[in-house]
């Protein structure tokens, strides 16, 4: 970054935008109360200098005079601070001047990569002393939090390699620490508990927060450190991540004598920063995969020696920060930022859909494991198949044989899932079971078993007079390029003045095959449905010839066009695009819901585990919630009583 750049950028101490602190906080008049911080080197290049602190750094240039206006700086920001250079500094530079200009960029760049700290009075103490003057806001004030801090080691083996290493850790970072036998906690795992070095606040007290703690555990080549919260929350935290982690142990082999030390520093270091006041280790590693907003555990594994920070959706939520609501989700890269939490090989709860060597077009295919076989799902792209395939899979292993949960990206997407399953559903179990069936792999059109009264209005669709772009290219592709003979019906569904329009694509892949249902949709328009419709056949063919020992197939629909509506479409962009197509279909949203909650009577409302459920589905659902996934059940609305009527026009 030049001098010149840093100047007119918008986060500068030059732009409009920062001029109110420019004779304030970062003017060159309190530049005496800031210093470097310990270890911050400099590097003086021909035209400029790169400077590097604990985890950030900054290349300024702009001259050959930089240089020399970096030494002057410098000087004044020493540990010991010359107060005559400062003087002779701010004399240089009046307001106004080039150089003070130039003095004030410098100092910006330094506050905004955390380069300086307020000079105290009183330098911290203490073994961690440098390290907190390189990493804290208050360097002293976080000492004297470690020194007042008692921790205890809790193990059922105080001698162990990952209790002597913990405790040895917090001692060389100045809190006393004593070792406790703890006879219930299991072999290989440990329990650092600390104060927090003060008098708690009323609101710590209420929640039993007085103390903080952190588990740290290794067993058979694998191990994993919690994330610091109450007693309770760690051990629950442990317990969790012991389950998670046991299919990756590796029984009978030797200990890498390095594992249980990696394990009990990060845990000494996590628990550390929490009662100095710093932020947790894993935010340093500036990993994007971590979500914000949820917590992350350490996985350590052996061969080769390693350990990672994930984020770690817990099945056990006792602390105040961890059952707060969850942002709602709005964007689809929102969704599919949470969907490797829910997937992450070691800590997630599902099996990861990946295209693997299945076909990408014409339609997009990803597969996972489910309980009871593989799952295929195909979509117009493959970020849209896998979104669906997790939340299918997700309703596998929820329901367990019930039949009725949803789970979607946000509530808007699964309500819009669950409506329009619903619909589908009904229309099978009234009107015609025996297409219904066809598929015995489509599983998703399994809805209530009820019908609905409303008029049905046949509507004339030929892709000879058609004009949506999207509904014509699916349908050429399932008539052309797959060569599969298909006819379609296209139905207006009366629900009062709002559109519902349901299409059914029926169709044989050879001559001497009886037509089948390949497709069913039901859309805001009568193009979309085709279209979707047209979608899901064309995925259904593809999964017969290239996943052909699939158990379920997850099938396309307009639902998740709500979360794709925040995309910004290209100036090129028409419905001929995917991105725009979906914005349109978003847009239909909202008053297709409603008229779908009129026509099937049904009004889907949050699901929640009976008691006696199996303990891996109350570790699903409590992973979802926290990465904003609701699980809907569908309900009667109230009022509504749905009547079977014969029904017209279906074919």
């Amino acid at each position: 970054m030049t001098i010149d750049q840093a100047q007119d950028s918008p986060g500068s101490l030059n732009s409009p935008t920062s001029m109110d602190s420019l004779e304030s906080l970062d003017s060159l008049d309190s530049l005496g109360r800031w210093t470097l911080r310990p270890g911050v080197s400099a590097t003086v290049l021909h035209n400029g200098v790169h400077l590097r602190g604990w985890i950030t750094s900054v290349t300024l240039e702009g001259g050959p005079g930089v240089p020399v206006l970096w030494a002057r700086l410098a000087q004044v920001l020493s540990a010991d601070g010359d107060r005559d250079g400062y003087a002779e500094l701010v004399r240089a530079a009046p307001a106004g001047s080039p150089l003070r200009a130039a003095l004030l960029t410098v100092i910006g760049q330094l506050h905004d990569h955390d380069l300086l700290v307020e000079r105290s009075g009183e330098e911290p103490e203490g073994r961690a002393g440098q390290w907190l003057g390189a990493v804290a806001d208050r360097p002293a004030a976080a000492a004297a939090a470690l020194t007042r801090s008692r921790a205890r080691v809790l193990c059922a083996r105080p001698d162990g390699p990952l209790a002597r290493t913990a405790a040895r850790a917090l001692d060389r970072a100045g809190i006393r620490t004593q070792p406790v036998e703890a006879a219930d906690l299991p072999d290989g795992q440990v329990l650092l508990v600390a104060d927090r070095g003060g008098e708690p606040s009323d609101s710590a007290r209420e929640q039993g927060a007085e103390e903080l703690a952190v588990a740290a555990g290794v067993r058979a080549g694998v191990g994993f450190v919690t994330p610091v919260g109450s007693v309770a929350q760690a051990r629950g935290d442990a317990d969790g991540l012991a389950g998670r982690l046991r299919r990756w142990e590796v029984p009978g082999g030797a200990e890498h004598p390095g594992l249980p030390a990696l394990l009990a520093s990060s845990a000494a270091q996590r628990l550390v920063c929490a009662v100095a006041g710093l932020r947790d280790p894993s935010a340093e590693a500036g990993d994007a995969r971590l979500l914000p907003g949820l917590p992350t555990a350490l996985v350590a594994e052996q061969e080769p020696l390693r350990g990672e920070y994930r984020s770690w959706p817990g099945p056990l939520l006792v602390d105040a920060d961890r059952v707060r609501p969850p942002a709602a989700l709005r964007t689809l890269a929102e969704a599919l930022a949470r969907i490797p939490v829910l997937t992450d090989s070691r800590a997630g709860v599902l099996d990861e859909p990946e295209p693997g060597a299945l076909p990408q077009l014409p339609a997009a295919l990803v597969r996972c494991t489910t309980a009871d076989g593989d799952l295929v799902s195909g979509a117009a792209r493959a970020d849209l198949a896998r979104l669906d395939a997790v939340c299918r899979a997700a309703e596998l292993r929820l329901g367990k044989g019930e039949t009725g949960l949803t789970v979607g990206a946000g509530a808007e997407h699964a309500r819009g899932r669950a409506l329009r399953r619903a619909a589908i559903g009904q229309d099978a179990m009234t009107a015609d079971p025996e297409g219904a069936t066809a598929d015995g792999r489509a599983g998703e059109t399994a809805g209530p078993g009820i019908g609905y009264a409303h008029r049905i209005t046949t509507v004339a669709w030929s892709p000879e007079t058609a004009r949506h772009p999207q509904a014509l290219h699916w349908w050429s592709v399932l008539v052309r390029r797959l060569g599969v003979d298909a006819e379609v019906a296209v139905s207006r569904l009366d629900t009062g003045g709002r559109g519902v329009f349901r299409a059914r694509v029926r169709g044989r892949t050879t001559a001497d095959d009886a037509p089948v249902l390949l497709g069913t949709a039901v859309e805001a328009s009568a193009d979309d449905a085709v279209a979707f419709a047209a979608l899901c056949a064309v995925v259904g063919f593809q999964m017969a010839a290239d996943a052909p020992g699939a158990r379920h197939l997850v099938t396309p629909s307009g639902a998740s066009a709500a979360l794709a509506r925040s995309a910004e479409p290209a100036p090129w962009e028409d419905t001929g695009w995917t991105t725009e197509w979906l914005a349109e279909v978003a847009g239909r949203e909202r008053d297709l819901q409603e008229a779908l909650t009129g026509l099937t009577g049904w009004s889907p409302q949050p699901w929640e585990p009976p008691a006696g459920a199996h303990d891996d589905v109350h570790a699903l659902r409590s992973a979802l919630r926290q990465c904003g996934f609701p699980v809907l059940s569908a309900r009667p609305a109230s009022g509504a009583h749905p009547t079977h009527t014969p029904l017209e026009g279906l074919r």
